[in-house]
């Protein structure tokens, strides 16, 4: 199985924003780090809203949640 960071800089490489959006959420949910989530969730945050994804608005949530908007 290849790593979730293989699939990030793969999904990067192609520009899949889509793709980053999933992974990067993945990536918050998979550390215990509340920094390191909160940065995975600004990314696929910034993403989805760029693709006009409904998950902006939970990824939304979440962020102000801690207090980071």
């Amino acid at each position: 199985m290849t790593s979730l960071q293989d699939r990030l800089l793969a999904a990067h490489a192609n520009d899949d924003r889509a793709a980053l959006v999933a992974l990067y959420t993945q990536a918050a949910d998979q550390t215990a780090d509340t920094d390191a989530a909160c940065f995975y969730l600004t990314h696929a945050y910034i993403f989805a809203l760029e693709l006009g994804d409904p998950a902006s608005d939970a990824l939304y949530q979440r962020l102000d949640a801690e207090g980071r908007v």
